[in-house]
């Protein structure tokens, strides 16, 4: 098949081409920029089309460049963005009217679990929002795969929880990290993303999920299991997610918005309220991956290598954000780059005062 990713330079979207393309199939990506796709091993094995998703005009062409496109990933999303929700929303409708123009049948679209509470927070909302957005008379069908916490080395759900444990000698559990959650790990996701598209799969909403039926702070417990290093509990009351989202974003690497509006999101459980996807498509082989075989892969990734050639899905690619991997890795990057410009430095003064044998 012919398939056209949008947010492949992201976490899920950089291992999704991988996986397309060991199927076999044609895959087409799309950037603001294609020169920033060069950075990934898979940038030769593609078709790059420049796209900004929030410029119409700009998608028209870009689907008009891309040629004959049987189904369309969707995963861009503009969260820590201002008024990203609105945003989110009508780059949706852009993508899916100029696909409904081209001919696409199909929209694959990876959100979350949507609660139905009558307050949701902004990144909740936008999720829902971005599949009304994808919604457009005679578009392209809609399959909707929803997610909660996606686990894997790289992901930023986890990475912020490996730096609140890493940072924190004292864990604070305040109410609601005992809310109910089903994740997922990156592995799975991929499975189920890649069988959207080959399989009869009707469209529709499905949630995606692993084995485990679990809550927020069972991941954290997963965590300081893995890397055993021992941390006190403590019990806090009237911090609320968004509060608790602005201390972290201080106190993570990753981008602070980004980080708000992930913690203040938790306010809600997020579990699977259905498991159809399960008998329509077969479980990856081996089965389904465990919370605990997740996350001691990711903590247990070794040294960065390119996407394509990880060898295992919950490892760190070279690809993922400059933040992820932990303050060891970090510090270790930043004394190669410094030992870098060094060595760099002392080679051009060595090429300026060495003598010309011209």
């Amino acid at each position: 098949m012919r398939l056209l990713i949008t947010g492949a330079t992201g976490y899920v979207g950089s291992r999704l081409v991988c996986a397309l393309l060991k199927k076999g199939h044609d895959v087409v990506v799309t950037s603001r920029d294609p020169r920033r796709l060069d950075r990934f091993s898979w940038s030769s094995r593609v078709t790059k089309v420049a796209m900004d998703a929030d410029d119409a005009s700009s998608v028209k062409r870009a689907m008009a460049e891309a040629g004959a496109i049987d189904a369309v990933y969707y995963l861009v999303h503009g969260i820590g963005r201002a008024d990203f929700a609105n945003g989110d929303r009508d780059a949706a409708r852009n993508v899916a009217e100029a696909a409904r123009d081209a001919g696409v049948g199909r929209i694959i679209y990876l959100g979350g679990f949507v609660p139905t509470d009558d307050e949701l927070s902004s990144h909740l909302q936008s999720r829902a929002d971005v599949a009304e957005g994808l919604t457009v008379e005679d578009g392209p069908e809609l399959v909707w795969l929803r997610a909660a916490v996606i686990i894997g080395a790289g992901s930023t759900s986890f990475e912020i929880i490996r730096y609140m444990a890493d940072r924190l000698p004292v864990i604070p559990e305040p109410a609601w990290i005992v809310n109910e959650m089903d994740p997922i790990s990156i592995r799975d996701a991929i499975h189920y993303l890649v069988a959207s598209c080959e399989s009869s799969l009707p469209p529709g909403e499905y949630d995606i999920s692993g084995p485990d039926h679990a809550r927020y702070i069972s991941i954290l417990h997963e965590y300081i299991s893995a890397v055993r290093f021992p941390r006190l509990r403590l019990p806090v009351y009237g911090v609320s997610t968004r509060l608790a989202g602005r201390l972290g974003g201080r106190f993570v690497p990753a981008p602070s918005s980004l980080t708000e509006e992930l913690v203040t999101s938790l306010n809600h459980p997020m579990t699977a309220s259905e498991h159809r996807i399960r008998d329509l498509i077969p479980p990856p082989e081996g089965g389904l991956t465990p919370m605990r075989d997740a996350v001691r892969a990711s903590v247990h990734s070794p040294s960065p290598r390119p996407v394509c050639d990880l060898d295992d899905l919950h490892h760190l690619a070279v690809t993922d954000p400059a933040w992820a991997g932990g303050d060891l890795l970090r510090a270790k990057r930043a004394i190669g780059e410094t030992i870098g410009g060094t060595l760099r430095m002392s080679a051009r003064i060595a090429g300026t005062l060495l003598p010309s044998r011209g």
